[in-house]
């Protein structure tokens, strides 16, 4: 069966839905077998999504609205500005930071795969109590599991992670 193509949003009835302080992820891409993650995410002036490496993904990050500066983990900033695509390879260290009309930017990478059911595997034995919750590392906002063991925000969505 042939996949059919269909317009998903109109970004700017997405972005002018935005209600003023709004932060975080106004639209996904959620449709059923696709291969794509899409997000269009809203930070307030002066907020930030800290310092993170997506180990994984390469992924493209085009401004909507507003502006805000990249910082490298190699200790460059660039400027973010309305149209402004930039590259984001996988491996490389990046905060985002909005300036002061804040920053809107959809964000497009290759799908995760997602967690599966499988046949059981032996795991060796635990021994010293519990084995270790995951479930602070799961994104409240999108679900998504941070490579990160003290993530602050997410990578994929941007949303805060509870304070711990």
């Amino acid at each position: 069966m042939n996949a059919t193509p269909q317009v998903l949003a109109v970004l700017d009835e997405v972005l002018a839905s935005a209600a003023t302080g709004e932060r975080g992820a106004l639209w996904r891409l959620a449709e059923q077998g696709r291969e794509l993650d899409a997000n269009v995410v809203k930070l307030p002036p002066g907020a930030g999504v800290a310092e993170h490496q997506e180990d994984v993904l390469d992924v493209l990050l085009v401004v909507l609205a507003g502006t805000g500066s990249l910082r490298t983990g190699a200790g460059g900033t660039l400027n973010l500005v309305p149209t402004a695509v930039t590259w984001l390879p996988r491996t490389s260290r990046r905060s985002l930071e909005a300036g002061p009309e804040g920053l809107t930017y959809l964000t497009v990478h290759r799908r995760r795969p997602g967690l599966a059911v499988g046949p059981a595997v032996r795991a060796p034995a635990y021994e010293g109590g519990e084995a270790p919750c995951m479930l602070d590392l799961v994104c409240p906002e999108c679900g998504r599991l941070s490579a990160d063991r003290a993530p602050k925000f997410c990578s994929a969505c941007g949303e805060a992670f509870p304070e711990r």
